[in-house]
């Protein structure tokens, strides 16, 4: 008991780690041991099942309790937060197609019986019919279209439901979260298995394609944080950008690359808009909000993923698909779990629109908790220093058509 309690003290990247190094060893010395891969395919047997259920009840419940707004602010800021967002997976496409990673997948040919579809057209044709799919027949299949078009559906229509019937949809989004960290708990045991298979099948090869993925995700947050967001900001107000955008970096951001949680940042976001001037009835809603739908980072993490996951199975991706690609995982991304590593769950949002099976692009979702060590740290900072970021440029905007001196 006293080494389990000192295993659970250990934060969940470094126990993730030593899962990822003791696969790898047993998959050099044990390659014929194929049980070792069992915590694995149970670890990404358990994620497909609890994903559906999980993106249903988050954009339903989201949607059913979402504010209208009030005031221009709010509206501007709102605005912002979508932008950037969109900006951040259209800025992920582009790096992907500047450099094209495939990868091995354990146990599976994901070109086996796949036939990857030939035009943007028929991609909307898909989509149109996945969209109208019985929403039970959706959930129990994965067609991750269906399930999001059936909650925005259902969370448009509770919109006008009593103050307890949202609380109920918000009890429930809650508990299908706690849910999902029970699982994740046991990460580091699927990662195990998960590099095990990987390593015993495809040796250590498969660490140079990690390696790459990693270096894409890096670059497409860097250019987000420190190109595209400045520009955004710089257009917005006319105004330089970066003594606001390196303070943000410095104060939210390395908060929240180590707590990697935006909602736990919170309390920080806070105290630096205080500190910059701002309104607290402004900031004191728009901070919440943007922990759950300012997703930049949640964004480059489903595009680059989901982009991959084409490759891989030999989809000619064109200009249009991706841009296809890059509005469904804006809007996914709003949808994001609170929890470390909730926007690789959304990865099957993205993988669906190209026709991809829910076992393939489970399959890239534990590929995703392999690279979280890097990946859940850098798309935290990202994401929640976006927040004081284009709160503050929304309140800043304000004051200078007021005629306010900036703080900058």
């Amino acid at each position: 008991m006293s080494i389990l309690k000192k295993w659970n003290s250990l934060s969940l990247i470094l126990r993730i780690a030593i899962g990822l190094v003791i696969g790898a060893v047993l998959g050099l010395v044990l390659p014929r041991q194929s049980w070792i891969s069992i915590p694995g395919t149970l670890f990404v047997g358990a994620l497909k099942g609890v994903a559906p259920i999980l993106v249903f009840i988050l954009v339903a419940a989201s949607i059913a309790n979402a504010s209208g707004g009030n005031g221009r602010k709010f509206r501007t800021v709102i605005i912002l937060y979508l932008f950037s967002t969109l900006c951040a997976a259209v800025v992920t496409v582009l790096v992907n197609f500047a450099h094209p990673v495939t990868i091995a997948l354990g146990g599976m040919d994901p070109t086996q019986g796949f036939t990857p579809p030939g035009s943007v057209g028929e991609i909307i044709l898909n989509l149109l019919t996945n969209i109208i799919d019985n929403p039970v027949g959706a959930l129990a299949g994965g067609n991750y279209i269906g399930i999001l078009f059936w909650a925005v559906v259902l969370g448009l229509a509770l919109k006008r439901a009593s103050a307890a019937t949202k609380q109920v949809m918000n009890d429930l989004a809650e508990a299908v979260s706690c849910a999902v960290r029970w699982i994740i708990s046991f990460a580091p045991l699927g990662i195990l298995g998960l590099v095990f298979q990987a390593v015993s099948t495809s040796g250590l090869e498969i660490f140079t394609t990690y390696g790459e993925l990693v270096l894409l995700l890096v670059a497409s947050m860097l250019i987000v944080a420190l190109v595209v967001n400045p520009l955004i900001v710089g257009l917005t107000l006319r105004h330089n950008p970066y003594p606001l955008i390196f303070r943000c970096l410095r104060q939210s951001g390395v908060t929240a690359f180590f707590t990697r949680s935006s909602a736990a940042n919170i309390p920080v976001n806070m105290q630096l808009c205080k500190e910059l001037g701002l309104d607290e009835d402004m900031y004191s809603v728009s901070i919440p909000l943007g922990s759950t739908i300012n997703m930049d980072g949640a964004a480059s993490v489903i595009t680059t993923f989901a982009m991959t996951a084409a490759f891989t199975a030999g989809v000619h991706v064109t200009l249009p698909m991706a841009i296809l690609l890059s509005i469904v995982a804006t809007f996914s991304a709003c949808g994001t779990s609170g929890v470390a590593g909730g926007s690789l769950l959304l990865i099957p949002l993205g993988c669906s629109l190209f026709g991809i099976s829910n076992d393939v692009s489970m399959q890239i979702v534990g590929v995703g908790f392999i690279v979280s060590v890097i990946q859940d740290s850098l798309e935290t900072a990202l994401n929640s220093s976006g927040d004081v970021i284009f709160t503050a440029t929304a309140e800043f905007l304000d004051w200078k058509k007021k005629g306010k001196q900036l703080p900058l």
